[in-house]
């Protein structure tokens, strides 16, 4: 079987070659074209005609989230393996974090697998494409997972382009809260006696926030915006907003910096008597990563000239892949393009997403992924290891 597996491996990667002209084309335009948030339109039709067009049976709008699809290929009575796309982009700065990448290693190892699966003698197995939109804030996969669209998934992979080549990356619980102050208006000239500032409320809020900072842990962040500051200079505010993000490790650390945070702003609205609402937008996990998936993509991916360094243990942001994560064993290692200057969530790193090597590195880590479903599907212990692992772990 070993010698077998290495056949599958071999036709994974060939079927991967021969289509890398069309995954580019597919990530060039997902590129030009960002769109934010569930308004993923032009992606989401890109890449399911792509599948559909390939043999895959594809639900688009999957589970009545419009610009979710999900993509099958196989025999369900084998392990279910799913690979993960996203596709949205950042406001203004377009696709700095690389989610073209995503979408194009994604389908690129879907036909990878896809042609292992059809090989003579291949073992059975079900391949899931699950296309995942608002990764940036919008916490699509969440809304997939309560759907149940996670249900019956063996195993759930992606893997994410970053400055540097990880295996195991670190990330960070997050908690997205919106908070809305209210006041009371009043000229600001004739009769400020009059006015509640929410605005102020605001402001005591973020320098609140700004002290508390000092007793923080290291490894936690904390991170805001006020986008609704009032009218206009001459009306007191009646109404302010922020939006903030709460992160650390592990989702008892985020409560109980929530508890902390959460003081800052019933502080100012006592201070200024406003009233305030707070909405908690989404709560992503911390990514669990299996070590069984991630020793073998390790080992897939360096077979393939995949070189990890030794590169210092910081958490590289937030995403609700954790979220998967704890419910489907799992893995997401990030890759590195560029010269390793260029950092996720700036203009640079939307450069950088689109350029020949950029491309080619995705390539490389979607023939890791087939690799490793190859592995899963071909050794039924290393199935059964990698749940034992799950059942444990989280």
């Amino acid at each position: 079987m070993a010698d077998f597996s290495q056949d599958l491996k071999a036709r994974a990667t060939t079927e991967i070659e021969k289509y890398s002209q069309d995954f580019k084309k597919i990530s060039e335009e997902i590129w030009n074209n960002p769109e934010l948030n569930y308004d993923e339109h032009k992606a989401h039709a890109l890449l399911a005609n792509f599948l559909e067009g390939k043999g895959f049976h594809v639900e688009r709008s999957y589970l009545g989230i419009q610009t979710a699809f999900k993509a099958t290929f196989g025999d369900n009575t084998g392990p279910n393996v799913c690979v993960i796309c996203e596709y949205d982009a950042l406001p203004d700065i377009g696709h700095a974090c690389g989610h073209n990448l995503i979408s194009e290693a994604g389908i690129a190892a879907a036909l990878g697998i896809k042609a292992a699966l059809e090989t003579h003698g291949a073992p059975k197995g079900l391949l899931t494409v699950m296309g995942t939109p608002a990764e940036e804030g919008g916490g699509g996969k969440i809304k997939l997972i309560d759907k149940g669209a996670f249900e019956n998934i063996d195993v759930a992979m992606m893997v994410h382009p970053s400055p540097g080549n990880i295996v195991r990356c670190k990330t960070l619980a997050l908690v997205s809260l919106e908070v809305k102050f209210h006041g009371k208006a009043a000229h600001a000239a004739a009769f400020p006696w009059e006015g509640i500032n929410a605005l102020d409320a605001a402001v005591m809020t973020y320098n609140n926030i700004s002290v508390l900072r000092q007793q923080m842990k290291p490894t936690w962040r904390v991170h805001g915006i006020i986008s609704n500051g009032g009218a206009k200079p001459n009306i007191i505010p009646e109404l302010t907003k922020m939006e903030y993000y709460l992160r650390a490790p592990t989702r008892n650390e985020v409560k109980d910096l929530y508890g902390k945070v959460m003081a800052c702003y019933e502080a100012a609205a006592k201070a200024t008597g406003c009233t305030f609402e707070m909405t908690e937008t989404v709560f992503y996990e911390d990514v669990v990563s299996n070590p069984t998936l991630s020793d073998l993509y390790k080992t897939n991916s360096t077979h393939l000239g995949v070189v990890y360094e030794d590169l210092p243990e910081v958490p590289l942001g937030s995403t609700d892949m954790g979220n998967v994560s704890y419910v489907v064993p799992s893995i997401h290692p990030v890759y590195k393009i560029g010269d390793g200057s260029q950092v996720n969530h700036t203009r640079e790193f939307t450069a950088v997403s689109n350029t020949p090597e950029a491309h080619q590195n995705t390539l490389t880590v979607a023939k890791a992924m087939s690799m490793t479903v190859v592995d899963v599907l071909t050794n039924p212990a290393v199935l059964e290891q990698i749940k034992k692992e799950f059942a444990t772990a989280v």
